[in-house]
């Protein structure tokens, strides 16, 4: 296993850098394309959300492998490398495991114990399956990354740590009330219908808004929301779809408004916001959880309204309590990246391990017809016993020093013992790959999909 990644967040980079370093969902595919083609990588795997970006890989050389996914960030996210470079962290193999599923348990996240990070990783595999650059160890990784973050949820109090980057703006638009208390009878307009602004928008019928607005650049995906909402069994509230042109007119009529597309530019821009507030009484709340931003940063002049943005949410949450649950989940992290690593080591070895078995029966194929030529007389049964003792001795004789190998190769320094049985026993090495490759693409096409 040789895993880099290297990446930018909310704990590296200023939120103005992380804003331009944004990238769409065509830079993603991109990205990872021209990650499979550069030399050092043969594997890829992009996690990017609104306050962080990272690029996973299995590399053969690592300064290599730095220099080559630091230039294709830079590439892809628009920014240029020197002005990057200073906000990038590297990490590598058990350190690179030890972050993604830090990362999987909201250890990493803006408000410490969020969930919705997992949701993120699964499509970030989802796309690296569908592409076809998640290779054995990023499919293994991640899926891993997904169990432990749901161990962490489970087992621990993390949940009580912290909540989705929706609950904190708008407890920061509350501004000290009860969120459900503040939210009641209000009306809220919710820009675009992807994964965060539908979140927000049951979150806001969760608390107890009058109605619901949703604006998106496509029609269909914001009407199927609505429909989400107003559906028996559903939140229960009034909720209809609009399209964005008709978004200015409905601003005026909002208490609320949250957006979160994944627009390039801006969605809202100042004079929008200042000409809603024109014979309003009532103040307007903004909260804007795009990255880059979808609303001005000049509204947060302007008089009338409450302005919630990521950047005001990472100094809030700079400020946020701890749980003591925390210590819970970093000690689930250490003992899973043990475990994890182990397992990746023995399985490095497993591939030798069935190419030394496959020696060991083709020389006991070749003596038994060697002994077949010599002694002709043997009947059906005494060929077949003897057959049947031949491949105990063999497989008595194996067994022992194979288990023990395996179990020496998954402890930390193990990977030279693959060489070692190689050169001892003077297997092909053509073989031993060839094992390699069968046994990844079996488990490539078992992987995909289950997540």
């Amino acid at each position: 296993m040789s895993l880099l990644v290297v990446g930018l967040s909310h704990r590296s980079a200023p939120v103005s850098v992380l804003e331009r370093a944004s990238l769409s969902t065509d830079s993603q595919i991109k990205l990872l394309q021209d990650s499979l083609a550069a030399e050092p990588a043969t594997e890829a795997a992009v996690l990017a959300t609104c306050n962080r970006i990272e690029l996973y890989a299995d590399v053969d050389k690592f300064h290599a492998g730095v220099a080559e996914l630091s230039t294709l960030l830079a590439q892809h996210s628009g920014v240029g490398l020197d002005e990057l470079t200073p906000y990038l962290y590297v990490h590598y193999e058990d350190r690179a495991v030890h972050h993604l599923f830090s990362v999987a348990c909201g250890l990493d996240s803006m408000v410490v114990g969020e969930g919705q990070i997992l949701g993120q990783i699964k499509d970030a595999l989802a796309l690296g399956q569908e592409l076809h650059t998640a290779g054995r160890l990023l499919n293994d990784l991640f899926q891993q990354a997904l169990r432990v973050g749901k161990r962490a949820h489970s087992e621990t109090g993390i949940d009580r740590a912290g909540q989705s980057l929706v609950t904190f703006g708008l407890e920061q638009l509350a501004a000290g009330a009860a969120v459900e208390a503040w939210a009641k009878d209000k009306r809220a307009l919710v820009i675009g219908a992807g994964s965060m602004s539908s979140l927000a928008a049951a979150t806001l019928a969760r608390a107890g808004v009058e109605e619901i607005v949703i604006a998106n650049r496509t029609a269909p995906r914001a009407e199927r929301l609505a429909q989400i909402l107003t559906e028996p069994g559903g939140t229960g509230v009034r909720a209809r779809a609009v399209t964005m042109g008709a978004v200015p007119g409905e601003l005026t009529r909002a208490d609320i408004v949250v957006s979160c597309t994944g627009a390039t530019g801006l969605v809202l821009a100042a004079d929008t916001v200042e000409a809603a507030l024109t014979g309003r009484t009532a103040p307007l709340a903004l909260l804007d959880l795009a990255m880059p931003r979808d609303i001005d940063a000049g509204a947060h002049r302007l008089g009338g309204i409450r302005f919630v943005d990521i950047e005001s949410l990472a100094e809030a949450s700079a400020d946020a309590p701890m749980a003591a649950d925390v210590e819970l989940v970093r000690t689930i992290v250490s003992d899973e990246v043990a475990a994890f690593g182990a397992a990746q080591r023995a399985a490095h070895i497993t591939p030798t391990v069935v190419a030394l078995r496959a020696m060991a029966a083709d020389v006991v194929s070749t003596e038994v017809a060697r002994l077949e030529g010599r002694l002709p007389d043997l009947d059906e049964k005494q060929r077949a016993e003897i057959t049947r003792t031949v491949r105990r001795v063999v497989d008595k004789l194996l067994h022992a020093p194979t288990v023990r190998v395996k179990q020496l190769a998954s402890e930390p320094g193990g990977a030279g013992y693959a060489d070692a049985l190689r050169e001892l026993f003077d297997l092909d090495p053509q073989t031993v790959a060839a094992v390699s490759r069968a046994d990844l693409n079996d488990t490539d096409g078992v992987g995909r999909g289950r997540v």
